[in-house]
């Protein structure tokens, strides 16, 4: 059966390359939250990373954990209703739609990564709530306006009004010669006033070492994973109205009540910086 040009707003496209004799970030991801969705090269550079950095999966479970306290409180608190998530990587339940969509169940959603195997996964299962819709982009972060100007985007997203930007863990796997400062501030300079800006980003801060042997292993294998200060990564930050507390290591980004071991992780442990702002 022939599949219509327009399915899911993506035109037919010729087979892609998926690159799986090299590790991806979200596969490696996935690796570290005990996800099937990845290959050996991606298993590989887990282990590595385990090795190197023994609290990874730990790491990635805290990142995840909190998206959905960000995603919550740019939905309840900050009653933003329309989100753009780059770099969404493998769907593991319950992901960023279904955490605004328990509340505001017509927000709307744009997942965009590079992956095509994130795209095919997420056009499976990142069902939207009746009320709202969801829309899935194959895009690469380093190139902003592919990503702006992709029709899906447009259909799903009104840009004249706020957008909650999601940047979880990606940032840091941008290619050396791309400036990350450069692609956020593309983003949200294409945003309506009342936007926010919600990111992780990784750090030498506090285990240098051990981040310099993930970044050497990843390096070896065609990837580049780039570790920053908290100075650094609060740049990300310029201009915009930091939400309380502020930059801090993911665990402590407003850790939910329920939540248990979060006091006794020191900042080492989780070497993840986290912060939301509010563009003016």
């Amino acid at each position: 059966m022939a599949v219509p040009e327009d399915w899911m707003g993506a035109p037919p496209q010729q087979p892609i390359d998926l690159h799986t004799d090299r590790p991806h970030a979200a596969r490696v991801y996935d690796v570290l939250l005990g996800g099937k969705t990845n290959y050996p090269a991606d298993r590989e550079a887990a282990e590595k990373t385990l090795a190197a950095l023994p609290n990874a999966g730990t790491i990635a479970r805290q990142n995840r954990a909190f998206m959905h306290r960000a995603a919550r409180y740019l939905a309840v608190e900050a009653g933003i209703g329309q989100f753009l998530d780059i770099g969404t990587g493998i769907p593991t339940s319950p992901n960023l739609h279904e955490i605004v969509q328990a509340t505001v169940p017509q927000a709307r959603v744009v997942y965009a990564d590079n992956d095509p195997i994130v795209l095919a996964h997420s056009r499976a299962l990142h069902t939207s709530h009746p009320q709202g819709r969801t829309a899935y982009i194959q895009a690469d972060l380093g190139r902003p306006q592919e990503i702006l100007g992709n029709h899906a985007l447009r259909e799903t997203l009104d840009l004249t009004r706020p957008v909650a930007l999601t940047l979880i863990a990606v940032l840091h796997w941008l290619p050396a010669d791309c400036d990350p400062y450069a692609v956020v501030r593309e983003l949200l300079d294409e945003l309506a006033p009342g936007s926010f800006l919600a990111l992780t980003y990784v750090t030498g801060d506090f285990e240098p070492e051990a981040l310099r042997e993930v970044s050497e292993n990843f390096e070896a294998k065609g990837s580049h994973v780039n570790a920053r200060t908290r100075a650094e990564v609060l740049r990300f930050f310029d201009d915009l109205d930091v939400v309380d507390p502020g930059l801090t290591v993911v665990h402590r980004w407003r850790p939910d009540a329920v939540e248990l071991g979060a006091d006794a992780w020191s900042d080492a442990d989780i070497p993840l910086y986290a912060g939301v702002g509010r563009k003016g």
